[in-house]
């Protein structure tokens, strides 16, 4: 083999061996339709304004505003909302080539009411009895996409109902517990037949996963504890070895074998808390990415949800890298 053979090998394998995506999230996608009247029931809204939503697609939408390579993987109706969906995931850098339609079923379209600082109930629409990102199978799954991914996003939303419940299990399996495995426990009731239903799906993912965030109610459902401390070192003890327990108006508390950070919450002025928690999430990716120490990573993704908390929308809101630099520089959301 000559010297030009061996470095064009070389090369060669160095390409293969870099993830094609910085970060594959799979999950939940919608059109979010939410009022421009706040402070008032739907009844009496009168306008809206249409965004591209769902937590794993806000999740992508953040990392990719931080420069990572994004994909999701999901499902639409064969509809008009579904094709604004694709356009959408476009513009913002998310890579669409696994978002499958679903002919037989309509895009889920997602209405909110806005209380600020901390009322925002959802309504949820085309989800019911089932919906289309639920529809994805272990079949229409790149294997060797997920498991060269820098970070694989799951949703527990997703293992609500087969077939998607089999093709996250299928996904963790392929990825085999590689690093940045994340588990987002995303617990919401309506969604499943009951909490115990949820508890045990969760728990046969979180050994299969090595990151696991979530709320303290999420906490509850997974592990039992709404204790930040105890709910932590209940998740490190089914296997993950990154546990982030979001404190809302208290911040972030996170553990690891070696090492437990708390951080305080970033002030602002909530409009919309909605998407806060996925601007964490895609900020987690990033910094994950980065090789971050913890208490820096919680810091950048605290500061990130709280952008995303003081304007109404969830993905097109998803700040960039410098913005949350000059939040954390001035420490305050502006």
């Amino acid at each position: 083999m000559t010297v030009l053979d061996r470095s064009t090998q070389q090369a060669t394998e160095t390409a293969s061996a870099t993830p094609d995506f910085d970060v594959v999230a799979m999950g939940r996608i919608c059109v979010d339709v939410y009022p421009l009247q706040t402070g008032v029931g739907l009844e009496e809204v009168q306008t809206f304004a249409k965004y591209l939503g769902g937590s794993a697609t806000n999740v992508a939408v953040a990392a990719a505003r931080h420069g990572r390579r994004a994909a999701i993987i999901t499902g639409t109706g064969d509809d008009p909302f579904g094709r604004f969906i694709r356009g959408e995931l476009r513009r913002f850098g998310v890579d669409d080539r696994w978002v499958r339609t679903v002919p037989d079923l309509p895009t889920q379209v997602t209405f909110c009411e806005v209380f600020p600082p901390d009322r925002f109930p959802l309504y949820f629409y085309g989800r019911q009895p089932t919906a289309a990102d639920l529809r994805i199978t272990a079949e229409d799954l790149d294997l060797d996409a997920i498991r060269g991914a820098g970070v694989l996003w799951l949703t527990a939303t997703g293992l609500s109902q087969h077939p998607s419940r089999g093709a996250h299990f299928a996904a963790l399996a392929a990825r085999s517990r590689a690093r940045h495995t994340v588990l987002d426990l995303d617990y919401r009731p309506s969604f499943w037949a009951g909490v115990d239903e949820a508890r045990s799906q969760v728990s046969r993912a979180l050994p299969m996963v090595t990151v696991a965030v979530g709320n303290l109610d999420e906490c509850e459902m997974a592990v039992g504890e709404r204790d930040p401390e105890r709910a932590a070192a209940a998740l490190l003890d089914r296997g993950v070895e990154l546990a982030v327990v979001k404190l809302g108006p208290e911040g972030v508390l996170a553990r690891t074998a070696s090492e437990q950070v708390r951080v305080p919450p970033m002030p602002v002025k909530v409009v919309n808390g909605l998407g806060a928690g996925d601007a964490f999430g895609g900020a987690l990716c990033h910094g994950l990415l980065a090789k971050w120490p913890l208490e820096r990573l919680l810091r950048f993704a605290n500061a990130a949800g709280a952008i995303v908390a003081s304007r109404l929308e969830c993905a097109p809101a998803m700040p960039t890298e410098s913005e949350v630099e000059k939040c954390l520089e001035v420490g305050r959301v502006d």
